[in-house]
C-alpha cells in the first residue's frame, strides 16, 4: 500500500469532508425540507444528522492533530466547510452564485497561506 493512502492528514482530512457533508445538511437543509415544520422538529432532525457528523469529526481532529496543529485543523476545516457549502448551496438550496464566494475563497486561501507557513 502507497506511504499517502496512510497518511495521517489525508485521513483526517477525508473524514472531516464526509463530516463537514453530514454538519452542512443539519445545519441547512430544514430550511428547504422542514420550513412548515415546528423548529423543534427541525432541530432534533438537525442532532440526529450532527451525531454522524461528530462520529467522523472527532476521530478526524485526533487523527489530524497526530501532524497538524489546532490552528492548521481549524483552517483546513474552514477550506473543507466551503469547499462542501457553495456546491450545497447551489445545487440542493438552489441558491444564486456570486462573486462573495469567489472573494471568501481568496481569504481562505491567505489564512492558509499564513497558518501553514513555516
Amino acid at each position: 500500500m502507497s506511504a499517502w493512502f496512510q497518511s495521517p492528514i489525508l485521513t483526517a482530512t477525508l473524514m472531516l469532508v464526509a463530516s463537514s457533508v453530514f454538519m452542512t445538511f443539519a445545519w441547512y437543509a430544514h430550511l428547504k425540507n422542514l420550513s412548515e415544520k415546528p423548529w423543534w422538529i427541525a432541530a432534533l432532525v438537525s442532532w440526529g444528522i450532527a451525531l454522524f457528523e461528530y462520529l467522523l469529526q472527532v476521530p478526524a481532529n485526533r487523527i489530524g492533530h497526530t501532524e497538524l496543529n489546532l490552528g492548521q485543523l481549524k483552517i483546513l476545516q474552514e477550506v473543507i466547510t466551503l469547499l462542501v457549502f457553495v456546491p450545497f448551496a447551489l445545487f440542493y438550496m438552489n441558491e444564486k452564485l456570486s462573486w462573495n464566494y469567489l472573494w471568501a475563497g481568496f481569504c481562505l486561501l491567505g489564512a492558509v497561506y499564513f497558518i501553514f507557513k513555516a
